[in-house]
């Protein structure tokens, strides 16, 4: 009996001693936990002040340019190229650390200038092409620059040792062939010119200032015989006109012009305010993600929010190595991203969970529910990931920042929020001090799952789908009488927006356009902040004239924006292009992944989605502008990533039946029951990338009031379509699919049978 006793003090002496053990484990880990996420976020706000802001956020200039030939040569890529790194050089000049300057299509180039005040100064350094053309006397075009090496010409001394310019020939064919043909005219001139001017410029009145400050005409040179040799420009030159000169042809000798078609300026207060105000909506939107994956999941809800600060640093710090500009749609990316990321530690928790249930130890658990969930991730941020590119790929301006962002974002969730997340898991996993806390470690309560027969979620799609049908033909009634609230980008013309501290109203302003000799097609008063759209492509000149207007009359900052017909028709063309590729894409993939029955069902619910989109901003007359494409498009990539993972549980669940002919009701069942094993993960995922949003609706920028709507609409939409739209649009295909076969099947045997029968 002492012994039995003994052994049991033992025993239970050792046991405490274990666990005193886990207990200090634990709380070490713990520690180390907590000081690692206060040396994150102590580490996020000096990188996020090192980061470069767009425009949108410190205010600047951007302008959009056509860039054309000015022979009747064809516009190349290489011409393009050239021409950028023209711009290049001439933006050193205005003393921009920063400048964003973008290839858009086949033939146009946008320019952001972040931080420059001077509009006028800058257009004028942007505009100067310094294109160098060669001339007959009449004033006919007879070679381009494309005749010179780039960045060729260089100081010299002529003769009489002057300052000269020397000039360096790449084409010496057709250099020679040039001047063997001028040597036979009458007038047997080769005349350089300088930024030549039609309507302004002629040798016969400007043949006597050639070479001088008073001229275009650089210099007339007279040829007697063809040569192919190097050319020197001659001049009453002093050194620095010389040098200047030089800069200048190096700069921007190029065989194209700029034909400006957008512009848009942003005053430095609009963008203060609207970082601010974004930030702030930021900080809260984590905190609410970070509060509800606490409330869920306890303990592994603070490894959720470490991975959160972690993924957050992470993508600043990326943003920051690639040399990125941050936009506004960019940060609207990242916060967004942010409940994006979180799915990824839903989807291991539930599994988790799932595999507790089965009474598995914590250990084995999570080693199995990581295990099961890693696939479903990869391929719905693969799915994600191929959206965001076709995005970057087709989209311009803020479409393609957005989308920079959400690749940047997919790729840092795989590292953050699966394997880092992991990682912090298994420490304390590895501790054993939660193996009896299930509970206080992931929220786990054993709950009695025994049921014959699952809900039927089927049901409950019908009405769901008779609410978006109602929606969709409600929508179709509004736009039929109404129309679209078109922006600015898609309807062409100017956007004047400014903020006041006087009392103002729309039959004031009216009177204001009409006496700025403007036509207005909306004007709203929002508080301080007035907008009005305008049909006219607002020049330069008017540009000053509108805004030094709106300066002396109410005090104001004015941000104009000017978007012309061309600009309109690509973005109305692109979005088009980049929704379509997009599901074409998301096709391909799902029918590779699983089956073409799951794809098509799949991208039925994005169109779906896409219309309840379009349906809700027509209905509340939201703005539609080029950031509604992108919530459109980061919608499609998120209802996918919804779709997959319930898609994903109907494919795993029919394995476990290992049946090839499962009746339609066997069908039905199984899948509702992988509804019923991811709805709850559906609905904690939706309200982790909702909260952010929702923030940045209440606290953020109205500069992204559509797409955050929008962005809601997309969300609700894309959660009971994945949940309920999507796996009875799979329960249809496939039963019908299968009946199609059968009927195949019997026609074959009936085919076999007559031929038979006439052979007998």
């Amino acid at each position: 009996m002492k012994k039995e006793k003994k052994t049991k003090e033992k025993k239970l002496k050792k046991e405490r001693k274990h666990m005193a053990k886990d207990k200090k484990q634990m709380l070490i880990r713990t520690i180390i936990l907590l000081l690692v996420a206060a040396v994150v976020c102590f580490l996020i706000v000096p990188l996020f002040n090192s980061l470069n802001f767009g425009l949108d956020l410190q205010g600047g200039f951007e302008i959009l340019y056509q860039v054309s030939p000015i022979d009747d040569s064809k516009m190349t890529k290489d011409k393009l190229n050239a021409t950028y790194k023209s711009m290049l050089k001439r933006i050193d000049a205005l003393g921009v650390s920063e400048p964003e300057i973008t290839l858009e299509g086949d033939d146009k180039i946008r320019v952001k200038l972040a931080g420059v005040t001077n509009r006028e100064e800058a257009r004028e350094t942007l505009s100067t092409v310094a294109t160098l053309t060669f001339r007959d006397s009449n004033d006919n075009l007879l070679m381009t620059s494309d005749v010179l090496k780039a960045g060729g010409a260089s100081v010299t001394m002529d003769s009489s040792g002057r300052p000269a310019v020397a000039l360096s020939v790449k084409d010496k064919d057709t250099f020679y062939k040039v001047t063997n043909a001028v040597k036979d005219y009458d007038n047997n001139l080769i005349v350089i010119w300088l930024d030549f001017d039609e309507s302004v410029d002629s040798y016969t009145s400007e043949g006597s200032m050639c070479g001088t400050s008073e001229s275009n005409c650089l210099s007339a040179a007279t040829v007697s015989e063809a040569f192919a040799s190097d050319v020197i420009i001659q001049g009453n030159f002093t050194e620095d006109e010389a040098s200047n000169l030089v800069d200048l042809i190096n700069s921007g000798s190029l065989p194209t012009k700029l034909t400006e078609i957008s512009s848009k300026t942003v005053g430095a207060s609009f963008g203060d305010a609207t970082l601010t105000m974004t930030m702030f909506a930021g900080i809260a939107g984590v905190i609410s993600i970070i509060i509800l994956l606490v409330f869920i999941y306890n303990f592994a809800g603070l490894i959720s929010a470490l991975s959160i600060l972690l993924y957050t640093l992470f993508v600043f710090a990326a943003f920051w190595l690639i040399g990125g500009v941050l936009t506004l749609p960019g940060i609207a990316a990242l916060i967004l991203g942010i409940g994006m990321a979180v799915d990824a530690n839903v989807l291991t928790y539930s599994r988790i969970k799932e595999e507790l249930s089965k009474n598995r130890s914590l250990e084995t658990a999570f080693k199995y529910g990581s295990k099961a969930s890693f696939t479903t991730i990869l391929d719905a941020n693969l799915t994600t990931l191929l959206v965001a590119i076709i995005m970057f790929y087709f989209g311009e301006s803020s479409v393609k920042g957005f989308a920079t962002m959400l690749i940047i974002n997919i790729i840092v969730t795989m590292v953050t929020m699966v394997f880092i997340t992991r990682f912090l898991l298994k420490i304390f996993v590895k501790t054993k001090y939660f193996d009896d806390k299930l509970s206080l470690f992931i929220g786990y309560n054993k709950i009695d799952n025994n049921e014959n027969k699952p809900k039927d979620y089927l049901k409950l799609s019908k009405g769901f789908a008779i609410f978006s049908l109602i929606v969709i033909i409600s929508s179709g009634i509004m736009f039929a009488f109404k129309g679209m609230n078109l922006g600015i980008d898609f309807q062409a013309g100017s956007d004047i927006t400014f903020k006041t501290d006087k009392d103002i109203s729309t039959k004031a302003l009216e009177k204001d356009i009409k006496e700025l000799d403007l036509t207005s097609v909306d004007i709203e008063i929002n508080g301080d902040d007035v907008d009005i759209r305008v049909k006219e492509e607002l020049k330069e000149t008017e540009v000053d004239k509108v805004e030094s207007y709106f300066l002396d009359k109410y005090e104001a900052s004015v941000d104009i924006g000017v978007v012309s017909n061309v600009v309109k028709q690509d973005l109305i063309k692109n979005a088009i292009f980049s929704i379509i590729i997009s599901l074409i894409g998301i096709i391909i993939y799902i029918t590779c992944r699983f089956k073409f029955s799951y794809a098509i069902s799949s991208v039925i619910c994005l169109i779906h989605d896409a219309l309840m989109m379009l349906a809700g901003v027509l209905l509340f007359r939201i703005e539609i502008n080029s950031m509604f494409i992108a919530a459109v498009l980061a919608i499609i990539g998120y209802s996918i990533n919804n779709t997959i993972v319930v898609f994903d549980r109907v494919r795993e669940n029919l394995k476990l039946k290992n049946k090839d002919n499962i009746s339609k009701e066997e069908l039905k069942d199984v899948v509702n029951i992988s509804i019923k094993e991811t709805i709850s993960r559906s609905i904690y995922t939706s309200l982790t990338t909702l909260l952010p949003v929702i923030a940045l609706v209440i606290l953020g920028s109205k500069e992204i009031i559509t797409f955050n709507i929008a962005m809601i609409i997309g969300l609700i939409t894309g959660t009971y379509s994945s949940l309920l739209i999507a796996p009875r649009l799979f329960v249809f295909f496939k039963t019908h699919n299968r009946k199609t076969k059968a009927k195949t099947k019997r026609k074959e045997e009936v085919k076999e049978k007559i031929i038979k029968g006439i052979n007998d």
